[in-house]
């Protein structure tokens, strides 16, 4: 996919937004297995990436989307929009939720006779097929709006009231932030659209030769202009399969990885750019988990993991630097999310294989298969802590707890063996998918072979029941 270019890779979003629910999940599923083999899957983070927006955006319950004429005016935008809370601040960037609020404000108060045209306009340029002419009406359009919201902007400077009612007005303590940035990106969208045509569609790997083409387009006059350098970084980032590959940048301006050096550079920005994306991996990652749908979030762990090891070994800073210290409060803010996670672990697990009396069990139930999926997850998510537990602080945690499961599992599937050797049809059901459910689960603790041993002895044990009352009816 390095080879690509832009448009090359839009397209390929577009794609995967387009597919159904259980093929994405079929994609996603395939692709974390690779990734945490170690397998070189060309694209896998950016295709991994965009089906988790698509699970989320499908799963949540959102407003009415903008239309087709707001989506062209944000266009500019796409390289930096993030899908965190609108109050999370993220240098050059703007939250995704922060767009509509911002359209309303622009077509109701900014310029309403105005908007309400280009609206119009481009409805009829699109319902003719005309992209190109949709597209030339966004481009004046932006244009016009770019100047009236500065305008708008500067109306309210030294006014906290005024501000404030702003903020009030668009829903977000950073609505002048957001506002600004995007009055930036529309300006600048001509000289940020040349950066980016000459920016390879997917960077794997930011070393090398390619590290040394991409400083030397950021430190081209196209690109190190003060007010665009920040966006050009986070053009750049939004390119890179491992986001915090960005602080190379840095160690390569500085020469060396101390960072009272790299501080003293333009590049110092790449940092404060890697840990606040950081930050929003792991609101992300808590999000996913609380969510428990296992949307590839052992892959994402992965990334953390990579992120925080990353941050650690190629910057040379001590945990009394300001970066240090943002860095040590996020390993520490990893390490409470999982060790939770992880403790939750055993009680799910033990729950589903609870032998039950027959007094417990419906004629015909089963136990839930949903629960049994999320579980199943949760049990990779924590076999995938242990591959990293040492960088994230998790080892004591993860050790004790996998060991409980095992032990739990080695003894919890004799039991329910035997009460399915024993069960009568009323109950059978639900002991046969609570040994389906200690199948899948072992496969995750003790591998497929084990967990084949486990699918014979229950077939062993139905078969003996059967045995037992058809001699008992001959009887």
């Amino acid at each position: 996919m390095a080879g690509l270019n832009q448009a090359a890779v839009e397209r390929l979003r577009g794609y995967l937004r387009e597919l159904k629910p259980g093929a994405r999940a079929l994609l996603i599923a395939e692709l974390e297995r690779n990734i945490l083999r170690g397998d070189n899957v060309t694209g896998a983070e950016l295709i991994l990436t965009e089906l988790r927006r698509s699970f989320r955006e499908t799963g949540a319950n959102k407003s009415q989307r903008i239309g087709d004429h707001a989506r062209l005016f944000f266009q500019p935008l796409e390289p930096f929009l993030v899908d965190d809370a609108p109050d999370h601040k993220h240098r050059g960037r703007v939250a995704r939720t922060a767009l509509e609020p911002i359209w309303l404000w622009v077509s109701n108060t900014v310029m309403p006779d105005e908007a309400r045209a280009f609206s119009d306009q481009v409805e009829r340029a699109l319902l003719s097929s005309d992209t190109d002419k949709a597209e030339q009406l966004a481009r004046a359009f932006q244009d016009r709006a770019a100047e009236r919201m500065q305008e708008a902007v500067d109306a309210v400077k030294g006014n906290d009231k005024a501000r404030r009612q702003l903020g009030v007005q668009l829903g977000s303590p950073r609505a002048h932030e957001d506002v600004q940035a995007v009055i930036t990106v529309l300006k600048s969208r001509d000289a940020l659209a040349m950066l980016g045509m000459q920016l390879p569609g997917h960077i794997k790997t930011l070393t090398g030769a390619s590290l040394e083409s991409v400083k030397a387009l950021l430190d081209s006059p196209l690109a190190s202009n003060s007010e665009l350098f920040v966006y050009a970084l986070v053009l750049v980032m939004s390119r890179m399969a491992a986001p915090w590959q960005l602080i190379r940048l840095a160690t390569k301006a500085a020469g060396s990885d101390d960072v009272d050096r790299i501080s003293e550079t333009p590049y110092s920005l790449t940092v404060s750019i890697a840990l606040a994306e950081l930050e929003r991996m792991i609101g992300e990652l808590a999000t996913d988990l609380k969510s428990g749908r296992g949307i590839a979030v052992s892959a994402m762990l992965k990334d953390v993991h990579d992120a925080v090891r990353g941050l650690r070994t190629e910057l040379d800073m001590s945990a009394e630097t300001m970066w240090g210290r943002q860095l040590a409060a996020i390993r520490s803010e990893i390490s409470s999310l999982l060790s939770g996670e992880i403790e939750l672990m055993p009680g799910r697990v033990r729950r589903l294989m609870r032998p039950r009396p027959v007094k417990e069990i419906g004629p015909g139930s089963v136990i839930d298969p949903d629960e049994v999926a999320e579980a199943e997850a949760l049990i990779s998510f924590v076999a995938a802590c242990r591959n990293y537990a040492g960088e994230l602080a998790i080892n004591e945690v993860t050790q004790r707890t996998f060991s409980e499961l095992q032990q739990f599992l080695d003894t919890g599937t004799r039991a329910l063996l035997d009460a399915l050797r024993v069960a009568g049809d009323v109950e059978r059901p639900f002991r046969q998918s609570q040994v389906d459910a200690a199948v899948r689960f072992c496969a995750q603790v003790f591998g497929q072979e084990y967990a084949s041993l486990l699918t014979k002895a229950a077939e062993v044990a139905t078969h003996a029941e059967r045995k037992a009352a058809a001699a008992a009816a001959r009887g």
